[in-house]
């Protein structure tokens, strides 16, 4: 089993890679890592405009509700309207999505450190929301549970989502992807979960 320990933020996340089983494990997910109980009591908030939230009554959906008794690809990244995130991480996710519906993928979901709102205007803006389902993240709760966050105040981000992806079948982590830096693409795009599955 090979380990590279990174210094992030004055903490020490360690990530293991095991040759044998190829997995990947980052702070608290790993393959085999339900999801829902790595995040107890967390809901997402789906993406709508300010006036959807209103006749709603701010209503966000649980995990259980997303994961529940489906096969799920979720890809989270680290913001709304960056470039990587615009140019690169979704629309290979939306060209896609015909191969993840024949695999028999339920949802496509992005996920991103975000008001619910803002990721709306983006997702419309991408036309990108009949593909992919959007969800934010307002507060990080969801992220931080899974310990996929990164410090990106450098670029006046703040606390930010890690790029990554993940293949989950009723809840449980069959497949998990975490860049080494939130500028690469290598590992989360569209086509490595493609062949995960």
């Amino acid at each position: 089993m090979a380990s590279a320990i990174v210094n992030r933020a004055g903490s020490r996340v360690i990530k293991s890679v095991s040759a044998a089983l190829g997995a990947r494990f980052y702070g608290k997910v790993a393959t085999g890592t339900d999801i829902v109980s790595a995040a107890p009591n967390v809901s997402l908030q789906k993406a709508r405009t300010w006036d959807e939230g209103l006749a709603s009554k701010f209503s966000t959906t649980t995990l259980k509700d997303i994961f529940k008794d489906k096969k799920v690809v979720i890809f989270g990244l680290p913001g709304a309207y960056t470039g990587v995130c615009s140019n690169k991480h979704v629309p290979p996710y939306k060209e896609n999505i015909d191969k993840f519906k024949a695999k028999g993928i339920d949802s496509v979901i992005c996920v991103a450190i975000n008001d619910p709102y803002t990721v709306n205007a983006w997702a419309e803006k991408l036309q990108a929301k009949d593909a992919i389902e959007f969800y934010g993240d307002f507060d990080g709760s969801f992220h931080k549970s899974l310990e996929l966050v990164t410090d990106l105040s450098g670029a006046l981000l703040g606390t930010r989502s890690e790029r990554w992806s993940a293949y989950v079948v009723d809840g449980k982590i069959k497949a998990l992807n975490v860049e080494e830096a939130p500028s690469d693409v290598k590992v989360s795009g569209a086509e490595t979960i493609l062949g995960q599955i």
